[in-house]
C-alpha cells in the first residue's frame, strides 16, 4: 500500500490558520488579549509547551467571563459605574485564596512603587553631580 502524496493545497490551508493564530484573531474576529500569558500559564501548571489552540482559546473564554462579571458587580457596589479597589476586595473578601492574592498583589504593587520612585531618586541626584 502507498500513502498518497500530500496536497499542496493541505498545507497552505494550515499556513493560512497560523497566520491567523499568530495575529491573535478568531474566527469570531474577537481578538485573542490573553493567549500568550495563558500559553506559559498552561504549560507552567504541567500542560504541553505549545498547548491546543482551542484550550486556550476556551480558558480565555472563561477568564474574560469572569473578569466581565466581576466587573459588573464591582460597578454595581460601590458608586455606580466606577470600578475602584475596594469594590474588588469587597467582592472577593468571603474567599479567602482570591482575597489573600489581591492583598498581596496590591502590597506587591506598593514596594514597586517605592522602589521606583527611590531608583529615580537616585539617578535624579547622579544626573545633578
Amino acid at each position: 500500500m502507498t500513502t498518497p502524496a500530500p496536497d499542496a493545497d493541505n498545507f497552505d490551508q494550515f499556513d493560512e490558520e497560523e497566520t491567523e493564530q499568530q495575529l491573535g484573531a478568531t474566527a469570531s474576529g474577537r481578538k485573542r488579549l490573553f493567549s500568550k500569558e495563558l500559553r506559559c500559564m498552561m504549560y507552567g501548571f504541567g500542560d504541553d509547551q505549545n498547548p491546543y489552540t482551542e484550550s486556550v482559546d476556551f480558558l480565555e473564554d472563561l477568564v474574560i467571563e469572569f473578569i466581565t462579571e466581576t466587573t459588573h458587580r464591582a460597578m454595581e457596589v460601590g458608586r455606580t459605574g466606577r470600578v475602584q479597589v475596594e469594590d474588588i476586595i469587597f467582592l472577593v473578601r468571603k474567599d479567602q485564596r482570591k482575597y489573600a492574592r489581591v492583598k498581596d498583589l496590591l502590597t506587591m504593587n506598593e514596594e514597586l512603587k517605592k522602589a521606583r520612585k527611590a531608583f529615580d531618586e537616585v539617578k535624579y541626584v547622579e544626573d545633578q553631580q
